[in-house]
């Protein structure tokens, strides 16, 4: 990958090109990831709705393992966000080309630990499945606070929810028929839009289908393609920042 589109993708200047691309990116690392854990651990983890829905099932059903499991996943998922958080304040208030670079390059680590780790505790299949949510659900947090702060909320890649709602509104005024009556003003689809939303899906589905080809044809080893390629992105501005050390400030 060129240096310069690396610095582009994930750098300190934000433009609307860069997010959107990053958001493809991201959203398809999402959705290999997801289907990947799923095949591992027959669980989705890249978005929280179904796991408070699912504490509040095992409760009532008096099921309190399980609904300690859905508490632990989902503090899992809000810590990974936390340390988006932290680490991207951390490095504005240093001034670090690295602000949202750092946080890929932990979710890269992290996936990487995923395969490794997920191959180790295949044999011991209590530990397992409770070990592996919690990492995935982590990553997952830690990436959707990513794409969250880098596009202002703009852009989600984790969960496909408010994309297709979004996609299913402009598609409603793309078919919207205005017939101008009393100078009501007209209702016209964002193009635009539709193109970038219609794109993460489409990133996330095929996602989706290499991760879940992947694990099947390579088993945790599918993990490594992924957290080659995230290093690969967010390496540049992180070695610009270290080579840089001696002019940042530090507060």
């Amino acid at each position: 990958m060129p240096i310069q589109y690396a610095r582009f993708l994930v750098g300190h200047e934000r433009t609307l090109a860069a997010n959107r691309q990053v958001g493809l990116l991201l959203a398809f690392v999402a959705g290999a990831i997801n289907a990947g854990g799923f095949l591992a651990v027959r669980q989705y983890t890249s978005h929280v709705t179904g796991l408070v829905s699912s504490v509040a099932d095992h409760l009532v059903l008096g099921e309190g393992e399980l609904v300690v499991s859905a508490l632990a996943a989902v503090l899992a998922f809000l810590l990974g966000a936390m340390c988006c958080a932290v680490m991207v304040n951390f490095a504005r208030r240093r001034q670090l080309a690295s602000e949202y670079a750092l946080p890929l390059l932990l979710e890269a680590l992290l996936i990487l630990c995923f395969g490794l780790m997920g191959a180790w505790l295949a044999r011991f299949e209590g530990l397992l499945i409770p070990a592996t949510v919690v990492l995935l659900c982590f990553i997952m947090g830690l990436q959707n606070a990513v794409v969250t702060k880098l596009s202002n909320a703009v852009i989600r890649t984790t969960h496909m929810t408010g994309v297709v709602t979004d996609l299913g509104i402009e598609l409603g005024k793309l078919l919207y028929w205005n017939r101008v009556k009393g100078g009501l003003p007209v209702v016209r689809a964002d193009r635009d839009r539709m193109r970038v939303l219609a794109g993460l899906l489409a990133a996330f589905v095929g996602g989706g289908v290499v991760g879940a080809y992947g694990f099947k044809r390579l088993g945790y080893g599918f993990t490594v393609p992924l957290a080659v390629l995230l290093t690969v992105v967010a390496l540049v501005p992180v070695w610009d920042d270290w080579r840089d050390r001696g002019r940042l400030p530090h507060t």
